[in-house]
């Protein structure tokens, strides 16, 4: 069962128009948060970054659209799905009408979830993506529908059995996997990305960071990176919000060790846990 702009219908039931401008235009914006026992994770930080996003899209955010209202809407759904395990995606479309231009700002919003199956892996093998390359702008931080180089990517990783690609900005800078934040240790510094390199402005990356920040151990750099720093690098991970943090064992010949990886991941669990 799926929540279509508050209103649980089956997923039959849910009708896209030809006019539909997720699916004409990539008119769309989403978060995907998980679900542990039933409480949304970093629910706070998600909320804002999605109204951020909507305003950067000039999309009219609607007066009931509070952090507790659509909180309810969320637990509304896995309840009537039974899943207080998942993964919930919510999507907000502008709504159908015109060409490149819309006929309205005001918006629709759908919420689905799905048992949570990624788990982190022993080994975990990447490469660059090297095919097309992402815009170092400010509208690649948010999530929008837009992810066609993300998808070539991971079909690129599939057909290579890789287990993930690491894509690069139009200067050949690195700027994440094809679906989390990538960050490098060398050494007691942690460096990942600069937003403005084009990455997404994601959530676990941003806990990441506080993480190390707190730790005393090691010292974190939001830079601009060179692919041959991968080469150089003692350990990789990549990190979103459901798979936590996920340590990188293979770059090409280069082979990682995962230690400080698997420490900062049980940092990263034990704030999920205790996140109000």
């Amino acid at each position: 069962m799926l929540n279509y702009n508050g209103s649980i219908v089956a997923f039959d039931d849910v009708n896209i128009t030809p006019d539909n401008r997720a699916y004409k235009y990539g008119d769309s914006v989403f978060e995907t948060i998980k679900v542990i026992n039933g409480k949304l994770v970093f629910w706070e930080d998600h909320y804002f970054r999605l109204m951020a996003s909507m305003r950067m899209l000039r999309m009219k955010i609607p007066m009931n659209f509070t952090l507790e209202y659509l909180e309810e809407e969320i637990l509304k759904t896995i309840s009537i799905n039974n899943q207080n395990n998942s993964r919930v995606r919510l999507s907000i479309t502008r709504k159908d009408g015109g060409f490149y231009t819309p006929t309205t700002n005001e918006i629709d919003y759908l919420i689905d979830c799905r048992e949570i199956k990624s788990k982190t892996k022993n080994s975990y093998k990447v490469d660059l993506f090297k095919d097309f390359y992402l815009y170092s702008g400010h509208l690649s931080t948010i999530k929008t529908n837009n992810k066609l180089i993300h998808t070539l990517a991971s079909i690129f990783a599939k057909e290579n059995e890789l287990d993930n690609c690491i894509l690069l900005n139009e200067r050949k800078g690195i700027v994440e996997a094809t679906n989390a934040s990538l960050f490098l240790i060398k050494g007691t510094l942690i460096k990942t990305p600069l937003l403005t390199e084009g990455c997404l402005k994601g959530i676990a990356r941003q806990k990441v960071i506080q993480i190390i920040k707190s730790s005393g151990d090691y010292q974190i750099e939001e830079a601009i990176i060179s692919p041959f720093e991968i080469q150089k690098a003692d350990e990789v991970f990549v990190t979103n919000s459901i798979i936590g943090i996920q340590p990188v064992t293979n770059y090409r010949k280069k082979v990682f060790s995962t230690a400080v990886s698997n420490k900062l991941a049980m940092s990263l669990n034990i704030l999920e846990l205790t996140s109000k």
